[in-house]
């Protein structure tokens, strides 16, 4: 029973979704505890695939998007941002790592680019007045005073 406050990594199956939230056998895991020590640890397979390492405890996972999302934009006070992600990392946003993909979702390269956080709405929208495109479709940044390119999305 996922409001019980403890889970057993074993128990239930177990995914993230692309709201950011996880769930248990399709029940949103609400204990923030648990959600951070989720987020914190993932691990990915070989194969692509990902699970959770909880000390000697094992379990696969379904990631329905990323295995991280951005949930907070934090400003810099040099003009630019740091990513706050859902295992409550942060990472300076770079526009090099910066995707837009379909539907125009923003998505970030994390954990020295192996790794896509897709943002959460309201990281978006705290980025949302610096946001340009221009009448080919192309997207830009502004950051530090510099307007950057963003890159389309390469469905990895």
């Amino acid at each position: 029973m996922p409001r019980a406050g403890f889970y057993a990594v074993e128990s239930g199956k177990i995914a993230f979704r692309r709201d950011g939230n996880w769930y248990s056998d399709d029940e949103r895991i609400d204990n923030p505890r648990i959600a951070s020590l989720f987020s914190q640890s993932i691990k990915r397979n070989p194969d692509g695939s990902y699970y959770l390492q909880i000390a000697e405890e094992r379990a696969p996972i379904t990631v329905e998007d990323t295995p991280y999302v951005v949930k907070a934009i934090e400003d810099d006070e040099l003009g630019g941002f740091v990513m706050v992600l859902s295992d409550e990392s942060r990472e300076p946003l770079k526009a090099a790592r910066l995707e837009v993909a379909d539907n125009n979702v923003l998505y970030a390269r994390v954990k020295n680019g192996a790794e896509r956080a897709r943002f959460l709405r309201s990281a978006y929208y705290h980025l949302s007045d610096r946001f340009e495109s221009d009448q080919h479709g192309n997207f830009f940044i502004t950051l530090r005073g510099k307007r950057e390119p963003i890159g389309a999305a390469s469905h990895a």
